[in-house]
Order: structure tokens, then sequence, then C-alpha cells
């Protein structure tokens, strides 16, 4: 696998990190990687799937949201719907500077994100979600202990994975008024939905939310015994290996 390093702008205007994995021979397509809750393109869940797709000729391109990992900007000026506008700037850079991705992949909060993404990306063709939560605002059980502080400060200090982060009350208020039914319902993109049925971050019955809601063509694969963060290397591989086969078809 080769990997190359790159910057764009996001939706914030601020530098945005990336990666660019490619397979040592030609590409059969392009995927953009959409990473989870507070997390980076670095996880090593990203990496594993990653090289996975590499092995089978898929490209990858994985970056760092807006005040997260190597982006620029201040992380307590974004909210769901400017993750969202990252990943469509995403898109566009590969459009005109690389090959048009074909797949859209988000892992928990960014699996909510390209589901909303996707309707504005011609060139994808399926989507698939990791531990996606079937509204974005189950993120917000991450940080309940604060909300009310939220609410009358107009922002708080939270304690995510051991790091510090300052949440803004327009990040509630943006997720408030998310809806993904229609989104899900409206896909017309090829869905997978990849969740372990002991996810204890976003629980099972997400998937099955987002199951409902979405047309045909969709898949469910169960990932048994996984934890929320496919912590252990043989879970995320094998979500690499499905979903290159699962994509085939479709690229």
């Amino acid at each position: 696998m080769r990997s190359t390093k790159i910057e764009f702008e996001g939706s914030l205007g601020e530098l945005l990190s990336a990666r660019l994995d490619e397979p040592n021979t030609e590409s059969r397509a392009c995927m953009i990687f959409a990473h989870c809750f507070t997390c980076s393109k670095n996880l090593k869940v990203v990496g594993n799937i990653t090289k996975t797709l590499a092995a089978r000729g898929i490209a990858t391109l994985r970056f760092d949201f807006t005040g997260l990992g190597e982006s620029e900007g201040d992380f307590a000026n974004t909210n769901f719907s400017s993750n969202v506008e990252d990943l469509i700037a995403a898109y566009n850079y590969m459009k005109e500077h690389h090959t048009p991705p074909a797949i859209l992949t988000g892992h928990s909060l960014g699996g909510a994100a390209v589901l909303q993404a996707a309707h504005r990306m011609d060139s994808v063709k399926a989507v698939a979600t990791i531990g996606a939560p079937s509204d974005p605002e189950h993120v917000k059980q991450n940080f309940a202990l604060s909300i009310d502080q939220i609410e009358s400060e107009g922002e708080a200090e939270v304690t995510l994975a051991g790091r510090s982060f300052k949440i803004k009350k327009q990040f509630l208020d943006d997720l408030e008024g998310t809806s993904m039914e229609n989104y899900i319902h409206s896909l017309k993109r090829s869905l997978i939905i990849f969740h372990s049925p002991i996810d204890n971050t976003v629980g099972i019955d997400n998937a099955g939310e987002i199951f409902k809601s979405a047309r045909h063509p969709k898949s469910f694969i169960s990932l048994d015994q996984a934890d929320h963060l496919l912590t252990n290397d043989k879970d995320s591989i094998y979500v690499g290996e499905v979903l290159a086969s699962w994509a085939a078809k479709y690229i």
C-alpha cells in the first residue's frame, strides 16, 4: 500500500489533514472514510480497514474532521453539520485531484454523517456504516452529565476518552435540528450496515432503525463479539474484507 499525506480546505476554512491510501497496483475504485466522534484518521481500526481494502484494489481517503487529529481548527466551533460539510469538501477534493469516490464509509457518528452526505455525492454508489447511531443526538450520551451546564452557560468542558473537549450549545442545537429518517429512506444507494450485538456505546437497536428506514438493496452484517471501536484487529480486518467483496458489485 502507498500512503500519501495531503491537505484540503474544510467547511470552516481550516486545512484538514488527510491520507490517501492506495494499492501498489492501479486502483479499481476509491472510498472516503469518516472516523468516529472525537477520534482521528489514525485510529487503528481505520488503518486496518484501509490496508485490507488496498489489498483488494480499493484506494481510501481518510481524514481528520475540523479540530481533531492533525487538522486545523477549534473543535468547539464544529458540529454534526460541519462534519457533513467536511465530508463534502473531501469529496470535492477527490473529484478535482484524484478519482471520484464510489464508496462512502463512516464509523459511529461518522456513519450518521455519511448517510446524510451521500445525497450530495453523485459518484458514490455504495454506502457503509459501522456502529452508527440512527440519530446523531445519540452522541449526547457521551456528555449527558454536562448538558444542563451547556444549556445554562453556553458551553462546558467535558472529558471524552480521557481527553478534554469544549462543547458549546450550538453543538446541541445542531443535533436537535437533524432528522435522519428521511435521509436514510431516500438514500438511493446500496447500503451495508455493520454493527455488533454487544456494542455498549451505540446499541444494536440503532442498526435496526437504520435497516428499517432504508430501502433495498440493503445488507446487515453482525460483528459478533466486537466492541464499538473494533479494538480486536480481527474485527476491523473482517469489516474490510466483507466491505471489499460487497462493494465489488457496485464499483
